[in-house]
């Protein structure tokens, strides 16, 4: 049982901090957030097995992580604003050319983030060139050309 209570706060955690660092976290991996990322894998298998490095208690840990995605994929489903709660709303970044720099603050992404999706998805390398920039809940931005 302590097995299961520890990969569920292990869960609650992670989903916390990557809630608290926000969409950008996952826009674009440097090689800082690659090692990061290794750091905190590494942590977090150590938290979640303990002293206990038998497989079943590897299976047990795994059942509990996809049992609670599983739950809070229900709960995202069936509870009104849950969704918008653990994932957040799409924001618009971009509107008609013209940077909207207290939303880009907020969710802490650049001009030249916005700037490398354009020319990425759209071949787009002006802002004024852009009629949306969206941050999409998965932390990827869609570009929306302007028209002509």
């Amino acid at each position: 049982m302590e097995m299961v209570l520890r990969a569920l706060a292990i869960y609650l955690i992670l989903l916390l901090v990557f809630k608290v660092a926000g969409r950008r976290a996952l826009l674009q991996m440097t090689s800082f957030d690659l090692i990061l990322l290794l750091i905190i894998s590494e942590a977090t298998q150590q938290a979640l097995l303990g002293n206990d490095f038998s497989v079943t208690g590897a299976m047990l840990t795994i059942i509990t992580l996809v049992t609670a995605d599983i739950l809070f994929g229900l709960m995202k489903k069936y509870i009104s604003g849950a969704e918008a709660v653990m994932d957040g709303m799409p924001v618009i970044l971009v509107e008609n050319g013209i940077p909207l720099t207290d939303k880009l603050q907020k969710v802490d992404v650049s001009c030249d983030d916005i700037l490398v999706a354009a020319r990425q998805s759209q071949g787009i390398t002006e802002l004024g060139k852009i009629k949306y920039a969206i941050l999409e809940r998965s932390g990827h931005i869609s570009i929306i050309p302007a028209e002509g």
